[in-house]
């Protein structure tokens, strides 16, 4: 096979795991695909990654009336906005309305996003500057958001998304959470008294035990907070475990039906683990 024949085939083969649609130009700028065309493990990884949470935001998007023709999604803690363009480029760049906002502290970052979708001619794509307190009332974004997403948002980040999605009365939330110390410092802090002479404090009685069981913990407070603050919620596995370790996909529905046993059970939890000062920061319940 002589080298025109080999990038050909090379070519294809990268097209094949592309979605329909999916701009070339686009995954190149974000260096998913090399400028040769190429794809290596680690942007393939990536890649099925933001596919496999694009089909789930699809369908919810879809559900927002009109198909989602005018639909609003808020992308938070943006970051390269890998996620925000991609989902731009295959859901709303064929209509004439609808917007999507990326939110990121960061302002090299906003800058870049800025000047790419400038690029593209990606002229419904804003990026802005913004901390979640901000994001909540700033005059750039409208006073209800239909879909929040929040893609391995680090530590607090979540949470931020989660407070940014109730303040806009999302429809939507879909929620990849990445690493969280915030729970676990607490838990090292106050050693759980309430447990601490049961069985269940070996959990956290070596360091990366109590990480992990931090991490884990914070996710089913943050589930219970959802619900009681009038969401449906959905958790399941983004990809297989080989691709991630930071797989826990989030999904919360707006029913506007507040859970008061939901509200019940995650005072509970935050009492028996020592945590009852989150009541006054990361839930706050009405």
């Amino acid at each position: 096979m002589n080298k025109a024949s080999k990038a050909s085939r090379a070519e294809a083969e990268v097209l094949a795991e592309l979605r329909p649609g999916q701009s070339v130009e686009l995954l190149k700028e974000l260096h998913i695909l090399t400028r040769e065309g190429r794809l290596n493990q680690d942007s393939r990884r990536k890649l099925k990654q933001v596919y496999h949470l694009f089909q789930f935001i699809e369908k919810l998007l879809r559900e927002v009336p009109g198909e989602g023709a005018e639909a609003s999604l808020a992308d938070h803690g943006a970051g390269k906005s890998y996620l925000g363009f991609i989902i731009y480029d295959l859901f709303f760049k064929q209509g004439g309305a609808g917007h999507v906002y990326g939110i990121e502290t960061r302002a090299e970052l906003v800058e870049k996003s800025r000047a790419l979708a400038a690029r593209l001619g990606f002229d419904r794509m804003a990026f802005l500057n913004l901390t979640v307190a901000e994001s909540a009332t700033a005059a750039e974004l409208p006073p209800r958001i239909d879909v929040v997403t929040a893609l391995h948002a680090c530590d607090t980040a979540t949470d931020d998304a989660i407070a940014f999605g109730l303040a806009k009365q999302a429809r939507f939330m879909v929620l990849v959470p990445c690493c969280q110390a915030e729970v676990a410092a607490c838990l090292r802090e106050t050693k759980a008294l309430a447990l601490s002479r049961t069985p269940l404090a070996e959990l956290w009685r070596h360091p990366l035990h109590t990480r992990e069981i931090g991490s884990q913990l914070t996710n089913v407070l943050r589930c219970l907070y959802l619900e009681a603050s009038g969401y449906q919620v959905t958790v399941t596995e983004l990809v297989g475990w080989e691709h991630s370790m930071k797989n826990e996909l989030i999904i919360a529905r707006r029913t506007g039906q507040r859970k008061a046993s939901a509200a019940e059970r995650l005072r509970e939890l935050l009492e028996q683990f020592g945590l009852t000062s989150l009541l006054e920061t990361r839930f706050r319940l009405a």
